[in-house]
């Protein structure tokens, strides 16, 4: 019976993989994951390296985008933030 201090090479990049999976599902760009993961565990990730492993998320993106919804919704919230735009008069349109 040994005893570990540390995790296995493995369990640890699964754990990385998985927190880079959550921080980009957040909306944590690439970039400030790549360097977060390198102050938190001195791992050195690159973006394009985030990018690849939150690649993972699409097929449950996708997915969730063709769901089918069920019956019972009968509204739908929309949230926006208002940007000034100038077209003929200046104005402030909902994105």
């Amino acid at each position: 019976d040994r005893q570990h201090t540390l995790p296995d090479y493995k369990q640890h990049s699964d754990v990385l993989e998985s927190t880079i999976i959550k921080l980009y599902s957040k909306g944590v760009t690439t970039r400030e994951i790549a360097d977060l993961i390198e102050k938190m565990y001195g791992s050195h990730y690159s973006p394009a390296q985030v990018s690849n492993i939150s690649k993972q998320m699409l097929p449950k993106v996708e997915a969730y985008h063709k769901r089918k919804l069920s019956d019972k919704f009968f509204c739908v919230y929309l949230d926006a933030t208002y940007l000034p735009l100038r077209r003929e008069t200046f104005e402030r349109e909902a994105v």
